[in-house]
């Protein structure tokens, strides 16, 4: 049995959270004694008793228990909050293993200060976090080359660098375009520049570029025709990723606008291209700070929403654009 029995896993790479609890599953030698192991449960809509009796049953046939509760700084808010999750965990038996997954926005800086985490540090014999963040754009190429060697492959340089293009700061599509590159060619050589421009999805960057510049412009017509093309072309949530990560980007380049700064001091936060730097740095003059915080929080709330089925995402990306031009 591990000394650990907690574990807390925060930040923003949700493909790299859900990986690293996927391999609790090594947990259980058979799908029986899984099934009858582990609970998956959402904080923001578990009650106390189904909560208190999933971590309180005893082991079925195995050692440990396997409870996965998402989203718990959701529900938990405020010290009140807080001090009622933290004293809770404190009754956790060493017989469940409890994982805290909290995928957020948040930024390298602030999690050593993240109340789980901090309370993580000073129960270190039974609780250990661990921090997800989604690599930087200049970072994709050798995530690439890392995860193709971890399927079993290998890619060239130039490959790795033109499907960092494609598919931008988003781990799990470039993972599922790996798998489609190794199977295409059958693990028989390297994969090169050639197999992933035959291969590999066409990038829609260029058509988030054009539906901001509608949505800066306030061209609401234009914005609407853009997105119902998007989302007949690709997965709502695929596309919604997109759309989060421009106005992210959007919204550091203003930042170090607002601070004084010029082209190259954008291109060197942002760690882009400069040809895409200076696309993004031309668009982040339509925006003001104040607004593209408001849409950075809208955008997260809608997450929020579909993630809950209040609101399915394509209906969510509609209202959005016509709100916005309005």
């Amino acid at each position: 049995m591990s000394d650990h029995h907690i574990y807390i896993f925060l930040g923003n790479d949700e493909f790299a959270i859900r990986k690293r609890v996927s391999k609790f599953d090594a947990l259980f030698s058979d799908p029986t004694s899984a099934g009858m192991n582990t609970s998956h449960l959402d904080a923001r809509s578990v009650s106390e008793n189904e909560l208190n009796t999933a971590v309180g049953s005893m082991p079925f046939l195995a050692s440990q228990r396997l409870v996965v509760l998402d989203a718990p700084s959701k529900k938990y808010t405020g010290l009140a909050g807080h001090k009622k999750l933290t004293d809770f965990l404190e009754t956790i038996p060493p017989s469940t293993l409890l994982v805290l997954v909290d995928v957020d926005e948040i930024k390298e800086r602030e999690i050593p200060n993240h109340w789980l985490v901090k309370w993580a540090a000073k129960n270190g014999e039974k609780a250990k976090s661990e921090s997800f963040l989604l690599p930087k754009q200049r970072e994709m190429p050798g995530w690439i080359a890392a995860e193709t060697k971890r399927q079993g492959g290998q890619i060239e340089p130039a490959a790795a660098a033109r499907l960092a293009e494609m598919v931008g700061e988003d781990p799990r599509q470039a993972a599922q375009e790996i798998t489609k590159l190794l199977t295409y060619v059958n693990f028989a050589h390297a994969i090169g520049i050639e197999d992933v421009e035959a291969v590999s999805i066409t990038s829609a960057g260029a058509d988030v570029f054009d539906l901001v510049d509608a949505l800066g412009s306030q061209n609401g017509r234009q914005a609407q025709k853009l997105l119902r093309r998007l989302l007949d072309e690709r997965d709502a949530f695929e596309l919604f990723g997109l759309v989060i990560r421009q106005f992210r980007l959007l919204l550091s380049a203003r930042e170090v606008m607002d601070e004084g700064g010029n082209l190259p001091e954008v291109t060197s936060a942002l760690g882009q291209h400069p040809f895409m730097a200076e696309k993004i740095f031309g668009q982040a003059k339509r925006f003001s700070m104040q607004s593209l915080k408001g849409i950075y929080r809208h955008l997260l709330e809608m997450d929020e929403s579909a993630k809950t089925g209040v609101m399915t995402l394509d209906l969510s990306l509609e209202t959005f654009v016509v709100e916005l031009t309005r």
